[in-house]
């Protein structure tokens, strides 16, 4: 019985920190909206629903500016989001997340809009107190192919309370293809959260502002 109560408190205050991960989808019901700033590469926003706790749809908007020539490329897409299966241990959890989706995009190397298509998964894998992620995100057409994969690692200094105020330290590295930016980009962020809001800020190896932030509602 103390054993069954211990597993359930932690998976308790587990809960409240895995609704604020950076997550396509929150909870049932809910909304997510998303933001992300990399100066000078790309900016994104996205707005989901979830009518169900494995399934959202929505839409984003994204800007890439490449660091290397000129490129730029604006698209804006409606997409779904699944939640392929997740994995409830007795003091983590870990899930994938699936995603595709059409939309329209202009740029300047070619001529008018077309059509795009997106596709991506993302991997996670949440302690109280260790975070990893990966996210493969694609963005194409007949006139480009993006991808931009990312990789995060992060450490919490304390086993945050549920309710409270959450802090993690984390590591970054992002690959970009098609032209945008030249090998791997890294960076350093503090993330902080508290109930439905979300946030993470540092900088990269290039010393480029890094930001993210996400409201559930």
């Amino acid at each position: 019985m103390l054993r069954w109560s211990v597993g359930l408190a932690g998976a308790c205050a587990l809960a409240g920190s895995i609704t604020v991960m950076a997550k396509p989808i929150a909870f049932a019901g809910g909304y997510t909206v998303m933001a992300e700033y990399g100066a000078g590469t790309m900016e994104e926003l996205q707005l989901f629903y979830a009518p169900r706790y494995d399934f959202s749809f929505g839409g984003g908007h994204l800007e890439l500016d490449s660091d290397e020539t000129t490129k730029t490329r604006s698209i804006n897409y409606a997409r779904l989001n699944y939640l392929l299966h997740r994995w409830n241990l007795d003091n983590a959890q870990a899930n994938v997340f699936v995603w595709g989706g059409v939309g329209s995009a202009t740029g300047n190397t070619f001529t008018g809009s077309v059509l795009a298509e997106n596709a991506g998964a993302q991997a996670d894998y949440e302690t109280r107190r260790i975070y990893a992620s990966f996210k493969t995100d694609w963005q194409g057409s007949s006139a480009f192919s993006h991808r931009i994969d990312t990789l995060q690692l992060g450490l919490a200094p304390y086993r945050h309370e549920y309710g409270g105020i959450a802090t993690w330290f984390l590591v970054q590295a992002r690959q970009y293809t098609g032209g945008i930016h030249r090998g791997t980009e890294s960076a350093l962020l503090l993330r902080l959260f508290k109930g439905g809001v979300w946030v993470e800020a540092g900088v990269t190896n290039g010393g480029k502002l890094q930001a993210m932030a996400m409201v559930n509602f």
